[in-house]
């Protein structure tokens, strides 16, 4: 692949549903590849939804070869046990990339926010009618996680070159070095 060339794969975990979008920026342009969900809500066993995350993740990376994987973090809520969820469903999507080498930035959801229309309170339908503008989508999808997905590689697009202030593994090794205090020792 040229070096004016790259495809950013963006996702947007989650355990009912997990929202993906896909770039390719050539020479500072953008264009949609492909924005879907992937939905989870029929399967009843949380261990068999992290396995589809799995698996459509390391599809998608086989099927498009991405540069870079660009994934929205966890934000904190009151309920411990949605946060545990979500965290498990963006560790398999993180660890799918991992197995692939990929290099993988996690972005809050303000941040996404903020790169996508200026504003880090921007409300979903806000983030998808700016995509919709910037990247000419003739229609949005009707679930808008989808939408969240392409955000976090838009975002991602926008942030390259900017000093970093999210974290970026490419590597088990990276990551076990930046995140020391999530390794037990037995």
């Amino acid at each position: 692949m040229n070096t004016n060339e790259q495809i950013i794969l963006g996702i947007d975990p989650g355990t009912t549903i997990m929202g993906f979008g896909l770039i390719k920026v050539e020479k500072g342009q953008m264009e949609l590849l492909q924005m879907h969900e992937l939905q989870l809500k029929k399967y009843e066993n949380h261990y068999i939804k992290l396995k589809h995350i799995f698996d459509r993740t390391l599809g998608l990376i086989e099927e498009y070869h991405p540069d870079q994987i660009a994934i929205e973090a966890p934000f904190f809520g009151k309920n411990v046990q949605s946060m545990l969820k979500l965290g498990r469903a963006q560790g398999v999507a993180m660890a799918a990339g991992l197995y692939r080498e990929v290099p993988i930035t996690e972005y809050s959801p303000k941040k996404i926010k903020m790169a996508i229309t200026g504003s880090g309170n921007a409300s979903k339908e806000q983030v998808a009618k700016m995509l919709q503008s910037l990247l000419n989508i003739k229609q949005l999808p009707k679930n808008l996680d989808a939408t969240d997905g392409l955000a976090a590689a838009v975002c991602h697009f926008f942030n390259q070159g900017k000093p970093q202030t999210t974290k970026t593994y490419n590597s088990w090794q990276t990551f076990v070095s930046q995140n020391p205090d999530k390794i037990k020792s037995g």
